[in-house]
């Protein structure tokens, strides 16, 4: 039975292509697509909590080698419900989403899109759940593929194809990392399950984990990985909202938590989850604090909060990092709808155009409450589980809860900026011009409101025994505050939102300068890593001229050289071997003529011939004597 939950809207998705054309084209015909869109997500939602309360289970004989199985462990269980709890809101925005050739109210509704979403919501469920490296592998692929085609829905617009492939193949390159992780397993134990994880040992585990970490960081935008993101942002906004905020981000996470007893066994692998970690967070806040972009900032801000969940992991709270998921899901995905309503109204993600704060105050609202739980203030959802972070570093080293502090620290100041940029007061007013153009439906609206919604349902982990009751329900362990990390916290916590805000009164004056623009455009790896591309490229070519001038050439020569031997040996050659052959022939002759003289058949001639031997001989003998 397990195999619905993942079956469900996989099938469903091809059901709402495959009558496409025959929605209506006006706002019935989005209304009834946001409602099947819905429906499916609900329904997979029902069935994944059914799954969840009777322990369902599910297995596939593909071979006597190859079993696909599914289960429900506490951290999937979480994923296989929030993944279509936040699809939910985010699928019924698609159905009003206004597509690049400006579709309007009386265009056709975007059923490719919500399909693909629906898709991609199937095959989400299906790698949560997977038991095994195959059905893992089978799901990784149908995400990696969904993930492309939905960054590259609007194919129509200048470049989205070439940051579609882009961000494909950097994750791509990741997932090399768990076929070398499968492939481990199974020479070790000869099964792809995850119950013969425990039998693996020795360099193979050293390979798995390896493999493993490989795929996990480039799938969760982690340095050096992170700019993919940015490359990701031409996607859809609910695009972006599901996929990079709650969902296919988060598949890295889900990995590391899923096998974090596995990944833990090996010593170096905390050193470098740590490492990994604290580098995204702090470079990517860095980042999201100087970007202008408001897509791209809260892109930034994803790979940042995940690098956090790493740290968490890194530490030994695999359990600290999953709640992280939750409470940052629906605080992100809230705050990607809430852009993608201010770019409407301004037709750019410039977030110095906005400031749309008089004009939207019900969006401008429901945004700050995101806005405020993602800058980690008391009592909001993100903020308990940032500070549990923060507790969970200062348990392995005081230094690293610092660390941590400082990151959430940055986490309030680009939350400040967004916020401030995009719906702050000052720059439009009911009277726009912009206003007048477009606007953003009420599904919309509403979507952004019940993310926004969850996100103050989740501030309930600040009630007394709310923490304690979810950790028993998960089976896992939550550390227990420190006073001095709390405040320490909660100061850079409050300088970040005064830093912020003053940054903001900045920059509405003044213009983004070049150097600040490379700055925010991920420290200017993407622009390293082009020259290191560039770089290539100039060696192969001077490979490749060396190829043709040195190499080739003496293959040429060589070719010319046997060319002439042929033409030697077509006029003179056959000549001088026939020749001597003829000459060896006659000289054959000759010494059996002379062999045969010998044997005349008279007997004394043979015996004058034995004596005359028996006489050479002696005369030899007698000559080493006397020498």
């Amino acid at each position: 039975m397990l195999w619905s939950v993942p079956l469900l809207p996989l099938l469903a998705a091809l059901v709402i292509h495959g009558f496409g054309k025959r929605w209506p084209s006006d706002d019935r015909g989005r209304a009834a697509l946001a409602v099947a869109g819905v429906a499916i997500t609900v329904a997979t939602l029902l069935l994944a909590s059914v799954a969840v309360t009777v322990d369902w289970s599910g297995t596939y004989r593909w071979s006597s080698r190859v079993v696909l199985s599914l289960g429900m462990t506490p951290a999937s269980a979480v994923f296989a419900i929030v993944v279509p709890l936040i699809a939910a809101p985010i699928i019924a925005y698609s159905a009003y989403h206004e597509t690049s050739s400006g579709d309007g109210g009386t265009a056709r509704p975007p059923v490719g899109l919500v399909a693909l979403l629906a898709a991609f919501v199937g095959a989400m469920e299906l790698l949560v759940l997977a038991e095994d490296f195959v059905t893992l592998l089978i799901a990784w692929e149908l995400v990696g593929a969904c993930s492309w085609a939905l960054i590259a829905h609007e194919w129509q617009k200048s470049g989205n194809l070439r940051d579609a492939a882009w961000a494909f193949l950097v994750t791509r390159f990741g997932d090399l990392g768990l076929y070398i992780a499968a492939a481990a397993v199974f020479a070790g134990t000869g099964s792809f399950a995850f119950d013969a994880l425990a039998r693996l040992d020795g360099w193979l585990l050293d390979v798995f984990v390896a493999g493993v970490v490989l795929a996990a960081a480039a799938k969760s935008a982690q340095v050096p990985f992170s700019p993919w993101l940015f490359a990701a942002m031409s996607g859809p906004t609910p695009v972006s909202a599901l996929l990079h905020a709650a969902t296919m981000v988060a598949a890295g996470i889900y990995l590391v938590v899923r096998l974090h007893a596995e990944l833990s066994a090996v010593a170096w692998f905390a050193p470098v989850a740590i490492t990994l970690g604290l580098t995204t967070a702090l470079a990517g806040g860095l980042v999201a604090c100087l970007q202008g972009h408001a897509k791209k900032l809260l892109a930034a801000s994803t790979s940042a909060q995940y690098g956090l969940m790493w740290l968490a992991a890194g530490v030994g709270f695999p359990g600290v990092a999953l709640v992280h998921f939750v409470t940052h899901a629906f605080t992100k995905a809230a705050l990607f709808l809430a852009a993608g309503i201010a770019e409407r109204h301004v037709d750019s993600y410039s977030l110095t155009a906005m400031r749309l704060g008089r004009l939207l105050p019900g969006v401008a609202a429901a945004t700050m409450v995101a806005s405020l739980a993602l800058a980690g203030v008391v009592p909001l959802s993100a903020a308990w589980s940032k500070e549990k972070i923060v507790t969970a570093a200062g348990h392995q080293a005081s230094w690293l809860a610092v660390i941590a502090a400082v990151a959430g620290g940055l986490s309030a100041l680009y939350a400040t900026r967004f916020q401030l940029l995009a719906f702050g007061r000052g720059r439009h007013d009911h009277t726009s011009a912009a206003a007048s153009r477009s606007g953003h439906s009420r599904a919309e609206g509403i979507s952004l409101y019940l993310l926004a919604a969850g996100t103050l349902a989740l501030s309930l982990l600040w009630w007394p025994g709310v923490g304690n009751g979810l950790a028993d329900l998960l089976s896992v362990h939550f550390p227990k505050t420190r006073l001095w990390e709390l405040i320490l916290s909660l100061l850079l916590v409050a300088l970040g939102v005064g830093l912020g805000t003053w940054a903001v009164r900045r920059e509405v004056s003044r213009q983004q300068n070049d150097k600040r623009a490379a700055m925010a455009d991920w420290l200017g790896l993407p622009t390293l890593t082009a020259r290191g591309a560039d770089a290539v490229m100039m060696f192969s070519h001077g490979l490749a001229r060396f190829d043709d001038r040195a190499v080739d050439a003496g293959i040429r020569g060589s070719a010319r050289f046997g060319a002439w031997l042929a033409r030697l040996g077509e006029r003179r050659g056959e000549g001088a071997f026939d020749g001597a052959t003829n000459q060896l022939a006659k000289g054959v002759d000759w010494a059996g003529q002379v062999a045969r003289r010998v044997h005349t058949g008279q007997m004394h001639h043979y015996y004058t011939g034995i004596v005359a031997g028996l006489a050479a001989i002696l005369i030899i003998l007698s000559i080493g004597a006397l020498l």
